[in-house]
């Protein structure tokens, strides 16, 4: 909206011209949404404890968690707003990359917020049944699958993907795209939600991932450095990284409230969101495959709960100590605060990595 505003005028003030540039709408977006966190996260935790929607800790998890229970959740719901405004307020919504995006994100923050309201307010352990979830997922990639089909954000979209480290292959996914698409946003935001139980980890390793996207969306977006690079000139692909940007100054934003001891957890509201958005993106700009390198922590995360799960049912044995595996490190002895910061370590590094890839082919 201030977009608009500021180019609307351009033409009384030339210095507003400066709010044309991709960079600077993204480092705007970056400050405003870490200022809506800092100013109005107080209010928030403030409210959620009026209305006690509180954490309750899980039987089977470790039993140092239970000092935790009680503490306020659902605060994706800051995550969201903090998100959500910046980007409204100055990126080009015209761009249907940019709406694409906020489908998705809306769309998934509101599987995880039932899913958080039935646990903290109705007091349903297992919150929204796992079916239902799965069928909200499913339906959220279906949906935009089918926008990517048949209205996808530019003339040049195809349902091809860029194979890391190769120049000159693609993947032809052809009648498997929305499959593809379902597996990818299903999968991610699954992965990031398992990822969410110690303070800190979820919501730092995802700013580490959204700054190494904003790299691939801006460099997407120009026709010179796709060309450069040789990856796919997608027009228009650059605006999602003032979004991407708004998500970053988010998550430093709630990650203010949420450092060891945390005063507020995400809830799904926040993990889904931003594992489907994370996905999303990869998607909008053909990246799919990178997602293994760039949220290689969720990845692993996610797999060591399926080879938990899998070994345990064909074997009566586990492989760890718990899943998913930074409890394995936890029950290893290793502090909370021990964990996050070297699982943030190893993110800051595949974010690097990620953005290597554009080189290294």
């Amino acid at each position: 909206m201030l977009y608009y505003l500021f180019m609307a005028l351009t033409k009384y003030v030339s210095g507003l011209n400066l709010f044309h540039y991709i960079t600077t709408r993204a480092a705007a977006a970056m400050v405003t949404a870490l200022v809506i966190s800092l100013i109005f996260g107080p209010y928030f935790l403030r409210q959620l404890h009026r209305f006690q929607v509180k954490e309750k800790i899980r039987e089977e998890g470790p039993q140092t968690h239970k000092a935790k229970e009680g503490t306020p959740t659902m605060g994706g719901i800051m995550i969201l707003i903090s998100i959500l405004v910046p980007t409204l307020l100055w990126a080009d919504l015209a761009n249907r990359f940019i709406l694409l995006i906020i489908l998705v994100t809306v769309w998934m923050g509101a599987i995880g917020f039932m899913d958080d309201y039935l646990k903290a307010k109705k007091h349903q352990p297992r919150g929204l049944v796992g079916r239902k979830k799965l069928a909200g997922q499913i339906a959220c990639g279906l949906i935009f699958g089918l926008l990517l089909c048949y209205f996808p954000p530019t003339g040049a979209f195809s349902s091809d993907t860029g194979i890391p480290f190769f120049k000159n292959y693609i993947l032809k996914l052809g009648i498997l795209y929305i499959p593809w698409i379902i597996f990818v946003i299903t999968s991610f935001s699954n992965a990031v939600n398992l990822s969410d139980g110690l303070d800190g980890l979820a919501i730092g390793l995802s700013a580490f991932c959204f700054l190494a996207v904003a790299g691939l969306t801006y460099v997407s977006g120009r026709a010179d450095f796709s060309g450069y690079l040789a990856i796919e000139y997608l027009p228009g692909a650059g605006e999602l990284t003032v979004y991407c940007a708004a998500v970053i100054g988010a998550a430093l934003g709630f990650l203010w409230f949420n450092a060891p001891p945390a005063q507020v957890f995400m809830g799904d509201t926040g993990a889904l969101a931003l594992g489907g958005a994370l996905g999303a993106i990869a998607i909008l700009v053909k990246k799919e495959l990178l997602l293994v390198i760039v949220g290689g922590v969720f990845v692993v995360e996610a797999l060591s709960v399926i080879l938990q799960v899998a070994s345990f049912r064909l074997r009566g044995k586990r492989i760890f100590r718990m899943a998913p595996l930074h409890h394995h490190f936890e029950l290893g002895g290793w502090a909370e605060s021990k964990v996050v910061v070297r699982f943030w370590i190893i993110g800051a590094i595949c974010a690097l990595l990620t953005l290597s890839t554009l080189k290294i082919r």
